[in-house]
């Protein structure tokens, strides 16, 4: 997807030229996660000879949100304080990112102050 997102429509091919080479990935791969990607209607494609160029059917910000809400409902029974709890828990999280969590949550808070 983020192919999609920065370069826009890509044929399989060109996808794959983009991606690491390490581990290497076969065209058939590629082209799976492609077809698999459609019918979840990230993506779509149009014709073009005998190739096929897809192109992102959402916007990134859309697919954030979808992912977000996926990962809330399945690992999170919905609880986004739940969410949160166990990114700050995570030993690898520094300082700065704290600081940076505590600043967007009172600027998310009814009264914009800081609790």
């Amino acid at each position: 997807m983020d192919v999609l997102w920065e370069r826009g429509p890509c044929s399989v091919q060109q996808v794959l030229s983009v991606l690491p080479k390490q581990p290497p990935l076969a065209y058939n791969s590629v082209l799976t996660t492609m077809r698999i990607l459609e019918k979840k209607g990230y993506v779509e494609h149009v014709k073009d000879g005998r190739a096929h160029i897809y192109a992102p059917a959402i916007k990134r910000e859309d697919a954030t949100k979808s992912e977000i809400s996926h990962l809330l409902n399945r690992f999170f029974k919905n609880s986004r304080e739940l969410l949160l709890l166990n990114i700050l828990e995570d030993a690898s999280i520094d300082r700065k990112e704290v600081e940076r969590l505590r600043d967007l949550i009172a600027k998310s808070s009814p009264s914009g102050e800081k609790e």
